[in-house]
């Protein structure tokens, strides 16, 4: 059906939060389903049009959002800020729009982006937790050292040809990249690695955490790890972590029109704590 409104048009703009344990990915597919094919359902039931969602990155199947923007152009008849309340009484329970706005026509999700920031969680305590299981790749089977793992991060700043972590069958033709902030801390059992850039590869962010583990263990040196990057030896980058642990954090703008709270770090650390064996003890009088 035609996207060709006879109304005046508007763009709005989506702050979208999901879990990508059920989801083949954001992008629309023809038989599996996806976030953007669901959003654009509810979309459709308000409007009786077909209506194309635009997303700011396309996230792999498995992998969480905890603020994905995309945007998409209807009749100028519902205010944009009340676009949010009304699709989420249309959407399954694994996908929630934290707010909604009305932007300017040429106000695009993807290009008007100056970076996607993206979060990786390992949880290394050795005991499983159910309640955390979708949300972490759980590590437990050797030590693992947050400092080596943020000292081999550090010399990806600035703009690299990062073909190492770049997975086959995409469609970019070159693996230019810009990473403009990395992280590495650990929180108890938690370590989390964030990583922020203007764009990512297919496949980026999974395999270069497969290989900061391999850092982390004493597997590979910090120097042998700068060079298989530096070199590009896509070749000996073996295996990526797995999606679950992954979560697009956020996407910046240089307008944006909602509150940071809104958007800025909504993954909530918080809920992950688990508390030591150590902590136990002492909170029982041991």
């Amino acid at each position: 059906m035609s996207e060709a409104f006879c109304e005046p048009t508007q763009r709005v703009a989506l702050v979208i939060q999901y879990l990508g344990t059920d989801f083949h990915g954001w992008q629309r597919q023809s038989r599996d389903r996806t976030v953007q094919e669901e959003i654009e359902k509810a979309i459709s039931r308000v409007t009786g049009e077909h209506v194309t969602l635009h997303g700011a990155g396309r996230t792999d199947s498995g992998v969480h959002a905890a603020a994905q923007v995309a945007h998409f152009d209807v009749p100028d008849i519902i205010p944009g800020d009340k676009w949010a309340k009304i699709l989420n009484n249309y959407l399954p329970p694994d996908i929630l729009i934290r707010a909604s706005a009305k932007v300017e026509p040429d106000w695009h999700a993807r290009f008007s982006a100056i970076y996607r920031r993206y979060r990786y969680t390992l949880y290394t305590e050795a005991i499983p937790n159910l309640f955390i299981r979708p949300f972490c790749w759980h590590y437990y089977h050797e030590p693992l050292d947050e400092s080596l793992m943020e000292a081999a991060l550090k010399p990806l700043m600035g703009k690299h040809h990062l073909a190492a972590f770049h997975r086959a069958n995409s469609a970019r033709s070159h693996s230019w990249v810009e990473v403009q902030a990395v992280q590495c801390d650990r929180t108890g059992a938690f370590i989390h690695i964030e990583i922020q850039a203007n764009g990512f590869l297919y496949g980026m962010v999974r395999l270069l955490v497969g290989m900061l583990v391999q850092v982390g263990c004493g597997r590979l040196s910090l120097a042998r790890f700068t060079d298989i990057w530096k070199n590009e030896r896509r070749e000996l980058v073996k295996h990526a972590a797995p999606a679950q642990g992954l979560c697009l954090l956020r996407v910046g703008y240089p307008e944006f029109p909602f509150a940071p709270d809104v958007w800025y770090d909504t993954q909530p650390q918080s809920l992950l704590r688990i508390n030591t064996q150590e902590e136990i003890a002492a909170s029982i009088g041991f």
